[in-house]
This record gives structure tokens, sequence and C-alpha cells, in this order.
């Protein structure tokens, strides 16, 4: 994975070379030291400047290597971002280092060389704002404190693991940092709203909790610090409140995912405002740089939500999801009905019948729940979200049956809206 940084020779440009170097004599990867002419220059001026910049750039390519980098330099002519874009792919880049926008520059960078990297660039962008806590990351003598973004987001994925594999070469401390807006939320997990706008109660809290636990936990590994957990109500635009929620962890790197949005969608990134405003170095990653193949972490499934009517087939689908949590974990086991309290008692009879009779070998946990509701898949996608269930499991008939059955026409709602995986079982045909 070669490391590549942008320059323009400035003192702000110099600090994020020296953090490009230690980053790449951290990971033992080369790194590509780039300047880039504008077409907009004219011949003579153009030839003029080309030996002045080669000299420079070799300049700067002895100081890094000094600092331990194996390190190339180049110089490019035409549209800067264009350019490192087309260069970062030409070289098998995974990873672009460059200064941040001044307070100089107009609208904090809107428009500029670092705002159009942001949405072309397919591999991380590192905007550095300072590099002593590298160079200290790098000799050992303090961790590498990061704040990461948290949303249910594929970006968020992408950077979740391109920090965890950052954490593979040395200590890293990682906070992890949820802006949520309470309304939104109590919605989605089918909660009551209590009287207050902003209010939130300890069940929504836990729920949150308990879902971003569940999201940062392929970043815990052996020798690590655990990861820690900041929660905040926010009203307005979620960025401002993560910056600051990072200026107050003090971190040295805030590592948010980015969807490149363009044009007006930039209003709404979490990621084009983070890398114009923090104070502190950011790393965006697009979902083009996720993980692939190899790379891949195995997720760890350790809940799962399977419902039933009590028909035959709806019932097929309950070994099943025990089947997928071989080892410890939850099985919620739930139905809904529209008279849940007068028929709670018998109808949680009903569902312990129905659990195999090793239901709780293997150190599985077992809770049956009865759910009130009109409509069965709208109730069972927010109580997912609500348990934060890593798989939903549904039974239904046939081939047919995702169309003509009450259980059928819960499951095709379910794999239409959810945002997880959903094992739907079928009979044997005959």
């Amino acid at each position: 994975m070669t490391i590549l940084c942008a320059t323009h020779f400035s003192d702000a440009a110099q600090r994020a070379a020296t953090a490009a170097a230690q980053l790449a004599r951290k990971l033992d990867e080369p790194l590509f030291l780039v300047h880039v002419l504008p077409d907009s220059l004219t011949r003579a001026i153009k030839q003029a400047l080309q030996e002045t910049m080669q000299s420079a750039l070799s300049d700067e390519a002895r100081r890094l290597e000094k600092l331990g980098a194996r390190t190339s330099f180049q110089l490019l002519t035409g549209e800067p971002a264009e350019e490192l874009a087309r260069f970062a792919k030409e070289k098998g880049a995974g990873l672009v280092v460059t200064a941040g926008p001044t307070s100089a520059s107009p609208f904090l960078g809107v428009g500029g060389t670092v705002d159009r990297l942001a949405t072309t660039l397919p591999v991380p962008l590192m905007v550095v704002r300072e590099a002593e806590s590298f160079e200290a990351w790098v000799k050992g003598t303090r961790p590498l404190k990061v704040m990461l973004g948290v949303d249910r987001s594929l970006p968020f994925e992408a950077a979740r693991d391109w920090l965890r594999g950052l954490r593979r070469y040395g200590e890293v401390e990682v906070v992890a940092g949820r802006i949520y807006w309470p309304h939104e939320e109590y919605f989605r997990m089918g909660m009551e709203q209590p009287t207050f706008y902003q209010e939130v109660t300890p069940e929504l809290l836990s729920a949150l909790e308990q879902e971003v636990r569940t999201q940062v936990a392929p970043l815990e590994a052996q020798g690590q610090p655990p990861v820690r957990m900041r929660l905040e109500a926010g009203v307005g635009r979620i960025a401002d409140h993560l910056v600051a929620l990072a200026a107050e962890e003090k971190v040295d790197l805030l590592v948010v995912g980015s969807h490149q949005r363009r044009a007006l969608g930039k209003l709404g990134s979490v990621s084009h405002h983070a890398l114009r405003l923090a104070a502190m170095s950011v790393v965006s990653v697009p979902l083009a740089g996720a993980a692939r193949g190899s790379e891949v972490a195995v997720p760890t499934l350790r809940s799962v939500l399977v419902a039933t009517d009590f028909s035959e087939a709806a019932n097929r689908a309950i070994p099943y999801a025990f089947s997928l949590l071989p080892v410890g974990g939850t099985v919620y086991l739930v139905t809904v009905a529209r008279h849940a309290t007068e028929q709670a008692q018998e109808l949680r009879s009903r569902l312990r019948q129905l659990l195999p009779k090793d239901a709780d070998a293997q150190g599985r946990e077992v809770r049956v729940m009865v759910l009130s509701g009109q409509e069965v898949a709208p109730v069972l996608l927010k109580v997912a979200e609500r348990l934060c269930v890593d798989v939903i499991c549904l039974g239904t008939h046939g081939h047919s049956g995702l169309k003509k059955t009450v259980m059928g026409s819960v499951a095709k709602e379910v794999m239409s809206h959810a945002d997880r995986p959903v094992l739907v079982v079928r009979p044997p045909e005959g």
C-alpha cells in the first residue's frame, strides 16, 4: 500500500509530509511525494518553475528519508485533484495525505483541491493538522488517540475497517463518537416518545449503547485498549457536534466514512465539514476504500430474532435460528399480536413450548417476547433495531409463500426494508 503525499511546500504541507513519512515508516510502506503544476501557467513560466519544483521536491524527499521513509518524488502537470487521483490509482496508493485548507481559504476550502480530492479519490484521504502525535506514536512514546465517527452506513464500516487495520501497527486508543437525534431514534426503534422533544430516556440510551458496542466490536483486539463510547444527542448539523466531541476528547485523529457527495449533497455530509472544520487531523474513508476479499473480517453473530405466528411453516425457522449461534449469544423468539396485553401470558407459554430441548445449550440465552401491533413487519423491523440483533430469521410457505401467506408477506416486507441479514426458511418441495 503506497502512501502518496501531496505538497505545495508551505509550512502546513511540510507538517503533512512529516506525518506521511512517519506513517510510511511505521507501516513499512513506500512514500511518494507529489507536487502538481497547474495547466494554466504559460509555457515560459512553466519551464522556469519545473527545475525549481524538481529541486524543492528532491530536497523535501531527502528530509523525509532521514525520518526513515522510503521516499520517491514526482512532479505532475494538470488540474491538481484530477492528477493526484490519477497518479494514486496508477501507483496503487492506499492512502493520500495532504495539508488542510487554511483559514485564509475561501469558505475554509469549499471547492478547493482538498474538497475535490475528498469527492474523487477511491482511497482514504488524510488531512494533517499536526505531525507530533504521529511521530510520538511511531517512536512508541504514547498511543495514537483516535475518534471514530459512528453511524449506520456502509462508509462507516469502511472507516471502521481502515482503523482496524491501523491498530495492527501500534497502540491506538479509540473513542467511538455517535451523534444522534432522539426524535428520529425513538421512531426507528418503536419506542414511546417522551413528553419533551429532546429528552433521552434510559431505555433509548441503553439501546443506542448496545448498537454502537456491536458496531465497533470488530475493533476490539487483544493487546489494544478497549474502545470507549461517547454518545451525544444533538440538533442540527452532525459534523459540528462530532468535531466538538473530538476536540473535547483531545484526539489526535478523527476518522469518518464518506459517501463522497457532490454539489448540494455536501450540505449534510459529515466528512465534508469535518475535513474543513476540525482542529485535529482527519481521515475520510470512502466506500470504495472498504476492505475486500481476504481483508474482510468474518462477523461474529451474537443475537438472532426469530418470529412466528404459530403456523407450521413459521415454526420451522426456530431451530435454524438456534443453529446460527453455536456458542453463546441470544435468541429472541417473538410473536406479534393485536391484543398482546390480554394474551401475553398464554402466548409466552406457547412460545416456550416451541423451544428446542437444547435451546440453552452451549451458553445460549433465550428470551421470549410478545409484541403488540397491527402490522407485523413494521413491529419486527423496529424491535430488531431496538435489540440490535445480527440476523432476522423467518419461516414461510414454499416458493409462492412470499406472496400468498401471512408470514410470507411479512417475510417479503422484512427483506425489502431490513438493514441487516434476513434468513428465510422454506419447507422442502412436495
